[in-house]
């Protein structure tokens, strides 16, 4: 089990749709001019004219605390870092089967034609050298944050505690 296990923290209200992560990460794994990135941003639009919403998921591989793909993987290409928790894949062992692939709920495993399968990492060279993932480090809205779960789960906590107290108004806080 890993010592700390690493994750992204995303803040929906915060997306504005920009991409710049997508770009970031394109850029930072020298990805083939075909558009494939390893984050990729959804937009979901909501309700009928006049009460229309439009929102942007951005997502990349999860890092699963139980990862599917590596219990599939039939090379053991697949691993978890015991220092971090991050889901890496050693090119010298993957065969290309696409197995990881039909089991991430996520689609984070790419294939290059003709080639092994490769995901975020969280841009571990990096990580390791104590920076944030391109894509956080680009996204102007600061809706993606990187770091250990628990202190990015700490921090949503907190602010959702804020949002309550506002929510319930000052007047009804002093009675």
């Amino acid at each position: 089990m890993a010592t700390i296990q690493l994750g992204f923290s995303f803040d929906i209200f915060r997306c504005s749709g920009c991409m710049a992560c997508m770009v970031a990460c394109f850029d930072q794994n020298d990805m083939p001019g075909n558009g494939s990135t390893f984050r990729h941003v959804s937009r979901i639009e909501a309700g009928e004219y006049p009460q229309v919403s439009i929102r942007y998921v951005s997502l990349a591989c999860m890092h699963c605390g139980d990862a599917p793909c590596i219990s599939v993987c039939p090379t053991q290409a697949i691993s978890k870092r015991s220092d971090n928790g991050i889901v890496v894949v050693s090119p010298d062992f993957c065969i290309g089967c696409h197995a990881c692939a039909t089991v991430c709920p996520f689609g984070a495993p790419q294939f290059r034609e003709g080639s092994t399968m490769r995901k975020c990492d969280f841009c571990l060279a990096r990580a390791k050298n104590g920076l944030e993932p391109a894509c956080v480090r680009t996204c102007p809205t600061r809706a993606l944050q990187f770091g250990p779960i628990e202190k990015l789960t700490a921090q949503k906590a907190q602010t959702a505690s804020k949002l309550i107290v506002w929510s319930v108004g000052p007047a009804s806080v002093l009675h």
